[in-house]
């Protein structure tokens, strides 16, 4: 037991993507417009539904709360792997790893609930509009988004919790750029198969659930579509939908190629390259998914920034 003890790993090395210092250098600034990028359109459309009076509905709020969820997404990562990627001393301190595991799995999972809550929230809204502000009421769409943020801290304490009782006696190398489940699974020297198991049953349950409510809502949808007759509604429709609809699927399908699948097929490599898609690009892409393809968040745009300057 006292062998253990002074082996026991108290800080961990994120090795990062390359040793090469131009790429290096390279990445750094690549990163760092991405995460400005990102902080910009994020923050930006969390401002303009605060400040534009027209856009003051549920289908706005739970926008402006994704915004606000991809920003913080981001800024749990990007900046620990810029230093990371600048500095010889790539050390990450045991509770720092923690730390930032438990804020990722947060953010990434509340997403999740949240993004099956705005397809939801369309259907409510497409499927029967007279009674939109009676169905999706602040009391509803408040509960919605609390409900969230329970589902994602709760699933962020069991795994974190599960991760860090483990021992990392053998090695304290990361094979990746931030502190995610896998690879840290991959250096402990304890036996985790049990947690390999909550990996893939509970998030597995987490995203048949979030995708079911999206289907089911899609389906009512598609039905409402199919009633109407004027093509401009449905064009609006579509439009509205087809935002929602593409940043769902590039999430959904990262994250379940990323963890629901048997421990055997994860090659870390790879697995590095898809985290910082869903974790660094999905926050960027998702600012110009919901904007550039509505007509409301542009004309706020216009009202708040200028006509002139645009």
């Amino acid at each position: 037991i006292n062998m253990k003890n002074d082996t026991e790993v108290t800080t961990f090395v994120l090795k990062g993507f390359t040793d090469n210092r131009e790429f290096q250098v390279v990445l750094f600034f690549l990163f760092l417009a991405i995460y400005l990028f990102t902080l910009i359109g994020n923050l930006g459309l969390v401002v303009l539904v605060i400040v534009d009076s027209r856009l003051h509905n549920p289908m706005y709020y739970f926008l402006s709360v994704l915004s606000f969820l991809d920003a913080c997404y981001s800024s749990v990562i990007t900046p620990n792997m810029l230093v990371g990627l600048m500095s010889k001393n790539k050390d990450i301190s045991f509770l720092e790893c923690a730390t930032q595991m438990f804020f990722s799995v947060i953010f990434g999972t509340t997403e999740c609930f949240l993004l099956a809550a705005m397809a939801y929230d369309r259907y409510i809204a497409i499927y029967n509009p007279l009674l939109y502000s009676v169905n999706m009421s602040p009391r509803v769409y408040v509960s919605l988004i609390t409900s969230s943020y329970v589902g994602g801290i709760s699933h962020a304490t069991l795994h974190t919790v599960a991760t860090f009782s483990l021992s990392f006696c053998a090695s304290n190398e990361i094979r990746h750029v931030f502190c995610d489940i896998p690879p840290l699974l991959a250096i402990s020297c304890s036996d985790t198969r049990i947690n390999q198991l909550l990996l893939f049953y509970i998030v597995g349950f987490i995203e048949i659930f979030t995708i079911l409510i999206v289907l089911i809502s899609y389906g009512f949808i598609l039905l409402a579509i199919l009633r109407m007759r004027p093509a401009e509604g449905r064009r609006k429709v579509f439009s509205t939908c087809g935002s929602h609809l593409t940043g769902v699927s590039i999430f959904h399908g990262t994250i379940l190629f990323m963890y629901v699948r048997p421990s055997s097929s994860y090659t870390l490599d790879h697995d590095m390259i898809m985290s910082i898609f869903y974790s660094v690009m999905i926050p960027m892409l998702n600012p110009i998914i919901y904007s550039l393809r509505n007509k409301d968040v542009k004309e706020a745009i216009k009202k708040v920034f200028g006509r002139n300057w645009l």
